[in-house]
């Protein structure tokens, strides 16, 4: 009795799984079937395979990619340019400010690291319009332009990415054994090369799993880049460049899709790819923290 009520468990757990997976994969699917259709196949049928062939899938994207209104090269270099100095910003300083937390066991020190944890749970939303305001008035006194530019939204993501990756990181480091560093700092090095050659490779896990994840959320972004580099600015990112494209194909829904399909598909081959490393950054840090 107690094997077949085992079996009747897992049974309902997968068909649950099934259901779930198939509930948040249908989008997606949508997308990647009518990329290989014709605009009137589409919107005939949008679930069905008719139309579907794989010369017109390469048509749709050869339209979308030599499209002059969409510049796909150029939007996609902006997108990889900000992504790849968000990430590696958030990725050096997040783990330094993580672990100068952890070490200063001090009032400030927990103060800065509550600071972090708060503003987790500030949305986005009660922070737009100061946050223009604000970056338009830093730019005035830096005399670096912060607003349609690759540095605002860079440091925009740094502020806004740092309370997550501290928080995570914070739960590693207090894993590792400060005999650690005191053996490094014993053998002559500064607080930097403790840092650098002792506890930030150690951290290679973790840090891999947060990159990943900031990675999928920078990439993907819309709302904060159609705020900060405009709609018509000289510099885009995808999401962007996408949703100005289809206001201009309002009723070409293939070249719409695969616009929108290419747009997602690097972060669904990265994660595809690194997926084990975000379940074994993830567990590693839990339960380290």
């Amino acid at each position: 009795m107690h094997t077949k009520e085992k079996t009747s468990s897992v049974v309902i757990r997968l068909i649950v799984a099934v259901i779930i997976a198939a509930y948040v994969l249908f989008p997606f699917f949508l997308v990647c079937v009518n990329s290989f259709k014709q605009s009137a196949d589409i919107t005939s049928n949008p679930i069905g395979f008719n139309g579907v062939s794989f010369a017109q899938f390469t048509k749709n994207m050869n339209d979308v990619i030599n499209n002059k209104s969409f510049t796909f090269w150029q939007t996609f270099g902006y997108s990889a340019l900000i992504t790849i100095l968000s990430l590696v910003l958030l990725a050096v300083l997040g783990s330094m400010a993580a672990w100068v937390i952890c070490r200063n066991k001090t009032v400030w020190s927990n103060i800065i690291y509550f600071t972090f944890i708060a503003s987790m749970i500030i949305p986005f939303q009660v922070v737009m319009l100061p946050l223009i305001s604000t970056f338009r008035d830093v730019g005035k006194f830096v005399g670096i332009p912060m607003l349609k530019s690759v540095p605002g939204i860079v440091f925009a993501y740094l502020g806004f990415g740092g309370a997550m990756t501290v928080f995570i990181l914070v739960g590693f480091i207090k894993g590792i054994p400060f005999d650690l560093e005191e053996a490094a700092s014993i053998d002559g090095c500064s607080p930097e090369q403790v840092f650098f050659k002792v506890i930030f490779p150690l951290l290679s896990p973790v840090i891999t799993t947060v990159t990943i994840l900031n990675g999928m959320w920078i990439w993907n972004d819309y709302l904060l880049p159609s705020m900060m580099l405009g709609q018509n600015g000289p510099v885009k990112t995808l999401p962007v460049a996408v949703q100005a494209f289809v206001g201009s194909y309002v009723k070409q829904w293939n070249l719409i899709l695969a616009a929108a399909l290419l747009a997602i598909l690097p972060m669904v081959i990265l994660f595809l790819i690194a997926q084990k490393q975000i379940m074994e950054g993830m567990i590693e840090g839990a339960v380290k923290g």
